[in-house]
This record gives C-alpha cells, structure tokens and sequence, in this order.
C-alpha cells in the first residue's frame, strides 16, 4: 500500500486514514487530549520532572496508578519487575545516597554534580522506582521480559496522566549505579526508570517527534 502525506494527516493512496501530523500543527492546549483514546495517543505529552509540583496523587490514586501499570503484556504471565515507592519523607535517604554513591564513583565531582543529584532525588511530589526483575530460571528470553518492565513504566506514565496529573520517566547516571541498585533491589535487577508524578507548573511544550515516513514502510519482499 503506498503512503502519502496529506495537510490534516497521513492517508493512504485509497484516502484511508493513517493518522495525524505533528502536533506542531496542534495548539499546546491540546496536549493529553482525552476527548477519544486515539486523541490522547496521538496528543500524549510527558512532563519534565522539574516542572511537576504539588498536589500529586493520594494514596488511593497512586494505587490505582501502580494497579494499571502492572496490566501490561507479559510473556510467561512471569512480572518480571518489581515497583518501588519512595515517599516524601524518604527524599533526603535518597539525596544522601545518590550523593555518596556518585562520590565514591567519581571522587573528583565538583559542587554542580552533587547538586544535581540531591535536585534529582527531590523533584516531584511523587516518585516510584521500576525495578527490571527477570525470571533468570524461566525460559522466557530475558529480552522480553526487560520489554515487559519497560510497558510498566508506560503504563504507569499513561494511568497518572488518566487521573490528571503528570508525569516524567528518567533514568542516567543513577539507574546505573550498583550502589544505588542496591539500595532499591538485587544484583540480577536493574533499575528500569525512577518515574516522577505531580502536576505541571507551566504549559508543556513539543519536542521533535520521528518523521512517520523515516520509519514506517511496507514489507515488499
């Protein structure tokens, strides 16, 4: 089937409709629009975590959250990962322990560096940390069931932003330090994501989106 581009979407020579244009074409408003579930899809917008503030979700929400993001394709029915939520009162454990740890792995660290991870273990009202635990004795390749933990943290990002609030999905330096694995689970886990939720302090902006033409084709052989 030969593909063409068309000012309000992307159609097919026959005029079927493949979707929509960048949001470029979209105002900022329409972020996160769930007036259809296509339109959320076509319109999902992470937040930064820097910018998510309070309120963020309750207990009861945050539950609801973890619950929906555990509902995600599974080879095995094996749930492969594991969640972990670290609390407001934990925040300054977590600043300290990052701050060591990255220490300890680079004495020569200047004062930035360590601010930066102290920031990182405070952004955000709410934090959880996904955990990649794969079933080393399972005959389910390991390389889908580290698939699988990342959905969580797609679900996870897709049930808070249902509830209303936003959220943001990270990982650097600390999710791959030992140390720092450690402390949230076991030497064959590997953190997956530290993924922040809270409401947005400003109006989400784009980022550049892949071309649909760069990467989709027709299997022709």
């Amino acid at each position: 089937m030969l593909l063409r581009r068309a000012k309000w979407g992307i159609r097919a020579r026959d005029g079927t409709s493949l979707g929509y244009p960048s949001l470029s074409h979209y105002s900022r408003s329409m972020f996160n629009d769930f007036s259809s579930p296509i339109r959320y899809f076509l319109t999902r917008r992470s937040t930064k975590p820097r910018d998510l503030v309070a309120p963020g979700p309750d207990s009861e929400q945050l539950r609801q959250i973890l619950t929906a993001a555990m509902r995600t394709p599974d080879h095995g029915k094996l749930a492969p990962w594991r969640l972990v939520v670290v609390h407001e009162d934990q925040r300054e454990k977590l600043a300290e322990l990052l701050s060591a740890a990255y220490r300890a792995e680079k004495p020569d660290a200047g004062r930035l560096e360590i601010e930066a991870m102290v920031q990182f273990a405070h952004q955000a009202p709410a934090m959880v940390v996904v955990l990649s635990s794969p079933v080393q004795a399972s005959k389910i390749p390991l390389w889908e069931q580290e698939l699988s933990a990342g959905a969580v943290c797609m679900n996870l990002l897709h049930a808070a932003t249902a509830l209303g609030f936003g959220g943001g999905w990270l990982t650097g330096w600390p999710s791959y330090n030992d140390q720092v694995r450690d402390a949230f689970g076991e030497a064959h886990e590997r953190i997956a994501g530290f993924l922040f939720l809270g409401t947005p302090s400003r109006p989400l902006d784009e980022r550049p989106r892949p071309d649909y033409f760069e990467h989709v084709r027709d299997w022709d052989r």
